[in-house]
């Protein structure tokens, strides 16, 4: 997959999020990658919020995938083609195959609940908030600063958005569970659904008791 997102000759940064296994080394043998590592795992948040903050000096997009083999890099160019003239959309790709065999049910069920409460929290309807293909403004997403560290970072990101008035556009991707039967994945049903109500609670509290304007980043528009 790395030797996919190469061929597009832009910066490629890594986030090695605390692994315990042989990822370091393999990373090592890798040439045109800009590797960072957390010395200890600080969920998947955490890491698109290091890799911001180091493609900000050199870009003002980034275009962010998961490393489970899901997604074809290919499909950026969708994502990219999607801007329209002079716009700071946010761009999530949405997952097609979700329901073909082979896909994680906690895929599909986590899809299903993070859509109703982005709805519930922001008012607006999407169809797959736990995307992880996506293509992010910055600095504009820096400015929004979501609290979630972990998987509730994707979802948090989109209501805070959406609350600061910006255009969230979806695009039809590929999706690849039936040929990663090795995929490896870290999303935990039970804890992280617990995490998710939380977040989940927080930001609809915000939405019923507060104002818009003391809801959205001062630096957002």
């Amino acid at each position: 997959m790395i030797g996919k997102v190469l061929a597009f000759k832009r910066p490629l940064f890594v986030i090695d999020d605390g692994s315990t296994d042989a990822t370091p080394k393999v990373l090592e043998g890798l040439s045109g990658i800009i590797v960072i590592r957390h010395a200890v795992n600080q969920g998947k948040g955490a890491a698109l919020m290091t890799g911001f903050a180091a493609a900000a000096p050199l870009a003002d997009w980034v275009i962010t995938l998961d490393a489970d083999g899901q997604h074809d890099p290919t499909d950026a160019l969708a994502l990219i083609k999607a801007v329209p003239t002079g716009a700071r959309p946010f761009i999530v790709g949405r997952r097609t195959h979700m329901l073909e065999k082979g896909a994680p049910w906690t895929s599909r069920w986590g899809r299903g609940f993070s859509n109703f409460w982005v709805w519930a929290c922001s008012g607006m309807i999407l169809s797959d908030t736990q995307s992880g293909f996506r293509l992010y403004p910055l600095p504009e997403v820096l400015w929004l600063n979501p609290r979630g560290r972990r998987f509730q970072f994707e979802v948090e990101v989109l209501v805070l958005a959406a609350w600061a008035k910006m255009n969230i556009i979806e695009v039809d991707i590929s999706t690849q569970y039936r040929l990663t039967g090795h995929r490896i994945s870290y999303f935990q049903p039970g804890m992280d659904f617990w995490r998710n109500t939380a977040v989940f609670s927080r930001l609809l509290t915000k939405r019923l008791l507060l104002p818009r304007k003391l809801r959205v980043p001062k630096n957002s528009s």
